[in-house]
């Protein structure tokens, strides 16, 4: 009978503190929401992440700490490498908190997240795509803010990749002797992505391309057009001589016959 009453004291024990420390942490989410900062700003993300996730689970969808913890679940998951995920989460901050302080920098992060998943220019471009998008939404739904301001920077980024896209796939069809349809990309990059540094090298192409296949007006425009906005083109001198307006003059030789126009494949 004693042994039987001392175990009935320990389960008893058991039970009243199990319930007790349960009812603290619960009670008290502020204390775990520090915790979790303080893990973030050491760097220990796997740590933090469960921190933050923790509070998700202790606080109520209205209170101002959720939109912090989701937002810090988001960038956990970005600085872990999970960058899927990570734009996922971001973007659900943009959503569910619209009128929180990290809904305009959650739909920057959105962007990076998706920015990062664009390694280099001639890969897929389906992510920087999707990283415009969200930078241009950004800008207009929450303009005038320091996140908008940031995301101008990467849209900057993100204009120069994809004119390096057009102009690597424009120089695919122009060795192949194909040039109708690199003029096409050469054109893209000149009306899409006015500001960007391929610009003076479209137009060199297009100059080339134009003497190929003999379009002398469209050579003389062309030039006109580097002369007057690109004067210190390298090569401008080679390529724009004092009589453009004979596409064979510069080699003596007649021009080539013009491969067939039509809407080129993506290479």
């Amino acid at each position: 009978m004693r042994v039987w009453c001392v175990i009935g004291g320990v389960v008893v024990a058991a039970c009243a503190h199990g319930p007790q420390r349960l009812a603290t942490r619960v009670q008290d989410p502020n204390a775990e929401l520090s915790e979790a900062r303080a893990l973030f700003r050491r760097g220990d993300f796997g740590h933090a992440l469960i921190s933050f996730r923790r509070v998700q689970f202790e606080v109520s969808p209205t209170q101002p700490e959720m939109a912090e913890a989701r937002y810090f679940l988001a960038e956990c998951s970005f600085q872990l490498g999970d960058r899927t995920t990570a734009a996922l989460e971001f973007r659900k901050v943009a959503d569910e908190f619209p009128n929180s302080e990290y809904a305009p920098l959650a739909l920057l992060r959105a962007g990076d997240a998706n920015l990062r998943q664009w390694r280099r220019p001639e890969l897929d471009p389906e992510p920087g795509l999707t990283a415009l998008a969200t930078y241009q939404e950004l800008q207009g739904r929450y303009p005038g803010t320091d996140a908008a301001a940031r995301a101008l920077l990467h849209v900057k980024q993100l204009n120069e990749w994809f004119a390096d896209k057009d102009y690597k796939n424009g120089m695919f069809y122009f060795r192949r002797r194909a040039y109708d349809s690199a003029i096409i990309y050469f054109k893209d990059i000149i009306a899409s992505y006015p500001g960007t540094g391929r610009v003076p090298d479209a137009l060199l192409r297009l100059v080339d391309s134009y003497r190929a296949i003999g379009y002398a007006e469209e050579l003389k425009e062309t030039c006109a057009n580097l002369r007057q906005y690109y004067p210190g083109t390298a090569g401008l001198a080679g390529h724009c001589t004092p009589d453009t307006g004979d596409p064979a003059s510069s080699s003596g030789a007649p021009a080539p016959a013009p491969a067939p126009a039509r809407r080129p494949p993506r290479p």
